[in-house]
């Protein structure tokens, strides 16, 4: 996979990609990013990349010219194909799971990252295929939720785990929260390990998982748990919780 990212603060990246799991994989050319930064596609002398907003207001909007400069630039480099390109916004849909499954499947990502009061909206109506929010608060800029979208999305590539069969025990991948962790010691500072757990009983531990999971999600995402495909010995179970709030 490519991912570019372009952003007024490329500074912000090299953390987040130059350690951990993103590393790896770029050293092991699972996939390669590349941070761009957009003065480097202006054309005055102070590379100025915002201005006052037309109509009035406060603050200041960022200007379509980089964006789109940046996007003729790497065209110019891969006429052939095009990347999906996604603009961070507070006004985009809200990221998930299912999302980012759907993103991880293209082969190329641009991510723009936006700054200040907003961008030109031309850049969301004629550059992005999407945008994605990744909560309802605000944010000084679109980098740090490029990271968490990059995050996401690089360790779904094949390859990059190195268990791929844990992707499909993780929270929100059977549309529930995952079930509770415990490692050794056994018991510590009074609390203990639930048995099952150390029983050796492989089904009894997948029955215990699943009803954790489904406990767990009902207390803490209601919401989620509505939708949930759950058999009627869990919907008992979760209206003992007393948190389904709609007849199934």
């Amino acid at each position: 996979m490519r991912i570019d990212i372009a952003t007024i603060f490329p500074e912000m990246f090299r953390g987040p990609l130059g350690a951990s799991i993103i590393s790896r994989a770029q050293e092991h050319g699972l996939v390669t990013i590349k941070v761009h930064d957009l003065r480097d596609y202006t054309d005055d002398r102070h590379r100025s990349v915002d201005d006052y907003p037309y109509g009035g207001g406060s603050g200041m909007v960022m200007r379509p010219e980089p964006f789109f400069r940046l996007v003729d630039a790497l065209a110019a480099t891969d006429a052939a194909t095009k990347p999906w390109t996604i603009l961070l916004s507070a006004a985009g849909r809200p990221l998930a799971q299912e999302p980012v499954r759907r993103v991880a499947s293209r082969g190329w990502l641009l991510l723009l990252c936006g700054h200040y009061e907003g961008v030109d909206e031309r850049v969301a109506q004629a550059l992005a295929d999407e945008e994605i929010s990744i909560g309802d608060y605000i944010l000084t800029g679109g980098e740090l939720p490029a990271m968490v979208l990059v995050d996401a999305v690089v360790r779904l590539l094949p390859g990059v785990l190195g268990d791929p069969a844990s992707l499909a025990e993780e929270s929100f991948c059977s549309g529930l929260l995952e079930y509770p962790h415990y490692t050794r010691p056994a018991a510590y500072r009074g609390l203990e390990v639930p048995a099952v757990l150390t029983s050796g009983d492989h089904r009894a531990i997948a029955e215990w998982r699943r009803r954790e999971a489904v406990v767990r999600t009902a207390i803490r995402r209601p919401e989620l748990v509505e939708r949930a495909a759950l058999s009627p010995e869990e919907l008992e179970l979760v209206r003992k919780t007393g948190r389904l709030t709609r007849d199934r």
